[in-house]
């Protein structure tokens, strides 16, 4: 296989970077040959890292301009590979006619119902092989009759796992509370998801923090943690104008440190904060995954998620919250707005077990999203029956 493959670069501290990492790690390691097309986390040079070319982002914000260009460069440098161009990205941005040119596996989100027309055009072409990321994603295609394969985002569970401490550069052992600024008899709340887009907010940060709010009324132990971008720099909200909005006191909050959050946070580092929650607070209108969800139970800690997309398939221990449709122009499809009432009632349900950690999400997680699973059992067999494409 001769591949090149179009996402974030694989040091990215974002979703689509850990699996960028973690299965383009695993492919150069069978013998293929395959370079990442960085849309985000490299401009204006090549580099390499941890042996994993990358090719730098294009003038167009998703690479649009570059992708037809490095891929014929990476094919001639590689000649006796299956030539592909791997997508890991929404691809209705994908709009270059070059795109018509190349054979393409579409690794695709699907965070709407039904699929957008213009995700359900992109994958019905003749040169594009889908891969749906979620059992949700994959009976909307099967909907629609397009042709799939079916693999799951995955965890890195030996760097996932339940973390009492990390070692910080003094030789410290910090535990997730004390990395968070935190004490260690509050109830946190964690919010870990990027405050990016907000024609509509997907993320639902406004129904998550009103939920909180009315919840913390009579808890003065609870606290919520944003593990996020506090300004609207990344084209997302300014919580300092919602949080103010939804009544919550300083002490009632806790940003990620917002210099590190910048610079990157190490996985193992991830890892005890997310030991660290009580719960994790992530029902949004829509994903195609859900990455967040799965990390925080891979370290033993329970979820709330919307009963819509993909969410509900992974919660191994947790609760879902119902809701009401919100139509999305910009795709012409639906998204769901989390009801605020029953984020309120899971976060009770969620504090009366305040100090608890589960070993049925862990275990869940390990049986179902392993990464070196999924790729032995879904990578592999699948890039075997791909057609030679020379």
């Amino acid at each position: 296989m001769t591949g090149l493959w179009g996402s974030n670069a694989a040091w990215a501290q974002t979703g689509y970077g850990t699996q960028t990492k973690q299965v383009v790690k695993r492919m150069n390691a069978d013998g293929h040959s395959v370079a990442v097309a960085a849309n985000y986390g490299l401009e204006a040079t090549l580099s390499e890292w941890e042996g994993i070319e990358h090719f730098p982002r294009g003038l167009d914000p998703y690479s649009n301009d570059v992708i037809h260009p490095y891929f014929m460069d990476w094919r001639n440098q590689h000649p006796n590979g299956k030539p592909y161009v791997f997508t890991l990205y929404d691809v209705w941005v994908f709009t270059h006619p070059r795109f018509d040119e190349m054979p393409v596996v579409s690794w695709v989100p699907v965070d709407h119902m039904p699929v957008p027309p213009k995700v359900a055009a992109f994958l019905s072409k003749d040169n594009v092989t889908p891969v749906a990321m979620s059992q949700y994603g994959a009976a909307q295609l099967k909907r629609l009759d397009i042709e799939h394969f079916y693999i799951p985002h995955a965890i890195e569970t030996d760097v996932m796992k339940p973390t009492a401490s990390v070692v910080d550069d003094a030789n410290r052992h910090r535990t997730g509370r004390e990395i968070m600024g935190l004490e260690k008899d509050q109830f946190i709340i964690g919010i870990v998801n990027a405050n990016k887009g907000s024609h509509p907010v997907r993320k639902a940060f406004a129904e998550q923090l009103l939920a909180c709010s009315i919840f913390m009324q009579d808890k003065p132990d609870a606290v919520v943690y944003l593990h996020t971008e506090r300004s609207a720099g990344m084209q997302g909200i300014d919580f300092n104008t919602l949080i103010q909005a939804v009544g919550l006191a300083p002490e009632q909050f806790k940003f990620v440190n917002q210099y590190q959050s910048r610079i990157g946070i190490p996985d193992h580092v991830m890892a005890a904060i997310f030991t660290g929650l009580d719960v994790l607070l992530a029902p949004t209108y829509g994903e195609g995954f859900g990455l967040t969800v799965a990390d925080a139970q891979a370290c033993g800690t329970p979820v709330i998620v919307s009963n819509f997309s993909a969410q509900p398939e992974l919660v191994g221990d947790g609760w879902t919250v119902g809701g009401q449709p919100l139509w999305d122009p910009a795709q012409g499809a639906w998204f769901q707005i989390p009801n605020i009432q029953e984020i309120v009632q899971a976060l009770e349900a969620a504090y009366e077990r305040k100090g608890e950690k589960s070993d049925k999400a862990r275990k869940f997680i390990v049986d179902n999203y392993n990464a070196d699973d999924v790729y032995e059992n879904c990578w592999r067999p699948m890039l075997e029956q791909l057609p030679d494409t020379r």
